[in-house]
């Protein structure tokens, strides 16, 4: 697979999308022409990806397409140590700053369900969460940006991270951050699909715009034995009862308010026969909260309360916390740079307010590291919503040459302000 890439015989885009949207400003350089001619390419690479997902953890061949194509733009990628991510550096001015754009690149453990001829190839994994999209944007920012350098009128370095394992714990963006990512990196960014905005919009917000969200697993344990006597036995599936129904409620009663705390189990097992009381059952889920001093606290508030719910009942218990990820929250110098590169890239009736998320999203360590934003790009397609990771999940493709125009836009104007 090539940038040669086009669409299959017969396939149509969604709509056409102008070269330069109304209101918006011209990109340097004819940028505007080139990127015209990539959109049928690129649109064919996002359909091969989306229909050749890897998960996370194991998005080789998807780093190897990434660096191909990277190559084939003139451009010099590098692996991360283990072969499923790349970061490319587009050298401009030797003496500029250094600017970071990421995408993250990992599928979910879901079977697609659409009807389309780019739907997933491989059982029971998809582009459900929209890093198909990220992926081609940043790939499409690296062609034009490359264009740029040659000119000589890139003014300093952009540097193109595209991360594995955002779904998992631990998070790629650690992985990338150990391996040199962040050097000399004055500022970064980033996008995310959002369906809720429809193309031609993106969602701005100083300070936190996701949540923080660990994983939770509690494991129970007890003699286990027959139904007909369970005051001979510890009941797990009883037990099991209480954690799930009583202390996600108990858990947000410790908190503030405000802080927005939310503890939701996801999986549950216990028991494989009707008259058999467990010797083991398990509860697994995730803990969202918007609230930084709470997410701190969160570790030692979840385990104090599944002790004191489950010690009545007998069981053992074995809890894992697993941090996660802290909220991503937004510098406003960083906001500042993704409003004026919208408006430029999309016009003034491209920026839009957001809110807070309970989502996560491991852009968040970057920030620990250096200021930056995340933005949410508009990819709605008309007709019901479909939200993020639902096996049905899918965009409204104008959105990616909408999301080039931006990224490209975010890091000229980010390495213009950071010479000032």
């Amino acid at each position: 697979m090539t940038s040669a890439l086009t669409l299959p015989n017969g396939s149509q885009l969604a709509s056409s999308w102008p070269e330069a949207p109304s209101g918006s400003q011209p990109l340097p350089f004819d940028l505007d022409h080139l990127l015209a001619l990539r959109v049928p390419g690129l649109i064919a690479t996002r359909r091969h990806i989306h229909s050749h997902p890897e998960l996370s953890g194991e998005e080789f061949e998807t780093a190897a397409l990434i660096a191909r194509e990277l190559s084939l733009a003139g451009l010099h990628p590098r692996m991360l140590p283990k072969g499923n991510g790349v970061i490319c550096d587009i050298d401009g001015r030797p003496d500029g700053p250094v600017v970071a754009l990421r995408a993250d690149i990992d599928a979910l453990p879901l079977t697609d369900v659409k009807d389309v001829g780019y739907r997933s190839t491989v059982e029971g994994v998809c582009h459900a969460c929209g890093h198909d999209v990220h992926t081609t944007v940043m790939l499409g920012v690296g062609m034009l940006l490359a264009q740029l350098a040659d000119t000589g009128q890139l003014d300093g370095r952009v540097r193109l991270i595209f991360q594995p394992a955002e779904e998992i714990l631990p998070c790629g963006s650690l992985e990338v951050i150990e391996a040199g990512g962040l050097e000399d990196v004055v500022q970064i960014f980033a996008v995310h699909c959002d369906p809720n905005l429809p193309v031609g919009k993106v969602g701005l917000r100083v300070g936190p715009i996701t949540a923080a969200a660990d994983n939770v697993t509690v494991r129970l344990t007890g003699p286990g034995g027959h139904t007909a006597r369970p005051h001979l036995t510890v009941d797990l599936v009883d037990a099991l009862g209480r954690l799930v129904t009583e202390v996600p409620a108990l858990v947000s009663r410790r908190v503030p308010a405000n802080s927005g705390l939310l503890l939701v189990f996801g999986h549950a097992s216990a028991g494989t026969r009707y008259n058999v009381i467990p010797s083991e059952a398990c509860a697994s889920g995730t803990l969202r909260v918007m609230d930084r001093d709470t997410w701190e606290q969160a570790p030692k508030i979840v385990a104090q309360v599944v002790r004191d719910v489950i010690a009545p009942t007998g069981a053992t218990v074995d809890l894992e916390y697993l941090r996660g990820r802290p909220p991503v929250s937004n510098d406003s110098r960083a906001i500042q740079v993704l409003t004026a590169a919208t408006a430029a890239a999309l016009g003034p009736e491209g920026i839009a307010e957001t809110p807070q998320s309970m989502g996560g999203e491991d852009f968040s360590w970057y920030l620990e590291y250096v200021p930056g934003a995340l933005a949410r790009l508009g990819v709605g397609r008309s007709g019901p919503n479909v939200d993020l990771h639902r096996a049905s999940f899918d965009v409204d493709e104008r959105a990616i040459p909408a999301g080039v125009r931006l990224m490209v836009q975010t890091a000229l104007k980010a390495l213009a302000a950071a010479r000032q």
